[in-house]
């Protein structure tokens, strides 16, 4: 395959994802606003939105204050963010309208019409009205595309780097997800025995957590007991069979990068490899010895040079 093409395939489906990520990043920040916290808590819950999403001096060249409506403009509807849910969404729509030819049609035209339907609901105002319900929309859209790529396209190099696209930024974006949680209680958490003993489990903000992905039933039907943050970071980080799992992505990127594999991919392979290896045999509490803040820092980072890896080996120039 051509680079240009398997560069175009790999970013349409990370816009696409990363669309999907940031509205459960600003939702879970929504949802988590109407519960009974001091002023000064909700807006470190915003702040740290915007420093665990790298856009804090972005932000302030834009806004001279920090409120949650102008945080909310900022990452959905601001042209001047590159990470904002309208420029990911064009810019999906853009990679798409590049490779049409490797498409089927019911993708492109997923892809197409969400732009043109976002654009619609910008234009009626629906952020102002509830952004709740336009947070949902989102995430029912990238639902959307993934499923008409999963039925309709041939499972071949296109499919896997869109595939790789998908996982490596669902890898990335839950371990923000994660993180924006421990900045918003504004602490470094060691787990349960290591002076957390007297803090009492916030059972509205870690269920809105697990809302945001998707895995508030999840959590019930592994755990059955009360939600406590080190079995929501488990959960989240160690168990294989949550598909928004920090090992789940990885070991979706390592199937898809050794099933389009070539003569220069052996190192970033290797890389991918060692880092399923790592999370597999991992032990929540080994984890959380560290700092879960520190943990998914270095995963972050780790996660960053796979991207790089996979840019050099197989497409176009990296982007931003």
């Amino acid at each position: 395959m051509l680079s240009r093409t398997a560069d175009h395939l790999y970013w349409m489906a990370r816009y696409m994802e990363r669309a999907e990520n940031t509205a459960r990043l600003l939702d879970v920040n929504y949802q988590s606003a109407f519960l009974p916290q001091a002023p000064e808590t909700a807006l470190n819950g915003w702040k740290g939105l915007l420093s665990i999403s790298e856009l804090t001096a972005d932000y302030a060249k834009r806004y001279d204050e920090l409120t949650p409506k102008h945080v909310m403009t900022f990452m959905v509807s601001d042209a001047s963010n590159p990470s904002s849910i309208l420029n990911c969404l064009r810019a999906a729509r853009e990679n798409a309208r590049a490779v049409r030819g490797a498409l089927t049609t019911e993708v492109w035209e997923t892809t197409n019409q969400t732009w043109l339907e976002f654009n619609r609901l910008l234009k009626d105002n629906a952020l102002a009205k509830d952004p709740g319900e336009l947070f949902e929309w989102v995430k029912f859209r990238s639902h959307l595309s993934r499923g008409v790529t999963l039925g309709t396209m041939l499972q071949d190099e296109s499919f896997h780097f869109q595939r790789c696209g998908t996982f490596l930024e669902r890898a990335d974006n839950t371990a923000r997800l994660l993180d924006v949680k421990f900045h918003a209680r504004n602490t470094e958490f060691f787990g349960p025995s290591v002076g957390n003993e007297s803090k009492e489990v916030d059972f509205y903000h870690w269920s809105s957590l697990l809302r945001s992905v998707s895995a508030f039933e999840v959590y019930r039907k592994v755990y059955r007991n009360v939600i406590r943050p080190e079995k929501v970071a488990e959960l989240l980080i160690l168990r294989a069979e949550m598909p928004r799992s920090l090992v789940f992505c990885v070991d979706e990127v390592v199937n898809n990068l050794r099933a389009v594999a070539n003569d220069h991919s052996h190192e970033t392979l290797r890389k991918a490899g060692r880092l399923r290896a790592d999370l597999q045999f991992s032990r929540i509490d080994e984890i959380l010895a560290t700092g879960l803040h520190a943990y998914l820092t270095q995963f972050l980072d780790r996660v960053g040079d796979l991207g790089f890896g996979i840019s050099r080996d197989f497409l176009m120039p990296a982007k931003a």
